[in-house]
């Protein structure tokens, strides 16, 4: 679970004129001898010395803790997309729910409410994935810095960016400090992080954009050194096609020397990912009918989600996780913005998310194929979640 993306284009600066983004340098001072990492590639721990605090406009006299710019003059959101239009989304309604097995992108999960709905699902006691990737990063956040010595910190997905902070307090400690740049669908979400992030970290400068990693990579700022983390096993909504295209998209935008953090959802008990996706409390069942309220708005149906049952189970032919809304009777919708009537049968489901698992040996292949060299393999004792470190070749 946690695909973010977005429709249409447009854009909106709200960065204060007069700053500027000049990267940070670092300076390496000690290296320890080469190890030998998964997928055969051989790398170095570094030893990062301070650089200097890059200065924004010296003409400013406003200073925030530390004499570091306010949080005001330190964010930048462009927006890639409009909160009120259709977009794409009318495009992927009609061909979806004119199919003959009905079904629409995870993508439209997230808007303002849908991402609220997500951030309680991550502190749900079934829902093992966002506890077990920020325990392991927790504990390799600092190894991950130092192989990686970035200058700018993307994130595809940020939502709250509760698993960045780990990765800003390593990069603190090797008194690296650096650039984010969180893509995100909602842009309420991005700007509320965003402002929580710059008062707990008085040197960090924010570059956000609203988009959809998967139209707008383009729409990135270009940067050096990157680290690119794409968390929460997000990979796995994607087919294996889709995925395999999307990583090597990804890699032809990085440059030599870039690196790639993939957090991916392990194979595991049936029993546990049954429970992780069929909360007791049934705010994954919200969440998912959350797809037709956002339909509602967008584009003027009039969908009944509580007309639709909340089903999820494992396909172990396919190793993923299916999501889909099952229609309790036979009715009709009415899409009036696409003029659409769209029949559903008693017990018919619309397909809204597949969640795939992975092996190591799967993962590091996908990587390899896309352009990347595998670098490290992290996992937990009980295996249920890993992240792999890779750096574009």
């Amino acid at each position: 679970m946690r695909h973010r993306a977005a429709s249409d284009n447009f854009s909106r600066d709200v960065f204060p004129k007069g700053a500027s983004w000049s990267n940070l340098p670092l300076h390496p001072i000690s290296l320890q001898a080469g190890t030998t990492a998964a997928g055969g590639a051989t790398t170095k721990r570094t030893s990062l010395a301070p650089a200097e605090v890059p200065h924004f406009d010296q003409a400013r006299e406003r200073k925030g803790p530390l004499g570091y710019p306010p949080p005001g003059e330190r964010l930048r959101v462009d927006v890639h997309i409009d909160p009120d239009g259709p977009g794409t989304i009318a495009a992927d309604v009609r061909r979806g729910l004119s199919s003959p097995r009905k079904r629409l992108p995870p993508k439209y999960f997230y808007d303002d409410r849908g991402s609220r709905l997500f951030d309680r699902i991550c502190d749900l006691p079934e829902y093992y994935l966002t506890r077990t990737e920020q325990a392991l990063l927790e504990g390799v956040a600092d190894e991950i810095v130092a192989l990686s010595r970035p200058r700018d910190l993307v994130e595809f997905g940020s939502g709250a960016s509760r698993k960045t902070r780990l990765l800003l307090d390593a990069l603190e400690r090797a008194t690296n400090r650096v650039r984010y740049l969180p893509i995100d669908v909602s842009e309420s979400m991005l700007r509320r992080s965003a402002q929580a992030l710059l008062a707990d970290y008085p040197s960090l400068r924010i570059h956000a954009v609203a988009g959809d990693y998967e139209r707008h990579l383009d729409r990135l700022p270009n940067g050096r050194r990157r680290l690119v983390a794409f968390l929460g096993s997000t990979i796995g909504n994607f087919t294996r096609s889709q995925a395999q295209a999307f990583l090597t998209r990804v890699a032809s935008h990085l440059n030599t020397g870039d690196h790639f953090l993939l957090g991916v959802d392990l194979v595991k008990d049936t029993a546990v990912l049954h429970a992780a996706y069929n909360d007791a409390d049934g705010v994954t069942a919200e969440f998912n009918r959350n797809l037709l309220h956002v339909i509602n708005r967008t584009l003027d149906s009039d969908f009944d989600p509580l007309a639709f049952d909340h089903l999820a189970f494992f396909n172990a032919e396919e190793s993923q996780i299916e999501m889909h809304l099952s229609a309790q009777h036979a009715h009709e919708v009415q899409v009036r913005a696409l003029a659409l009537t769209v029949p559903f049968e008693a017990g018919e489901t619309i397909h809204t998310e597949i969640s795939r698992k992975f092996t190591r040996a799967e993962t590091e292949a996908m990587l390899d194929r896309a352009g990347f060299t595998p670098v490290r393999w992290y996992e937990p004792a009980n295996r249920y979640f890993a992240l792999s470190l890779a750096v574009r070749r």
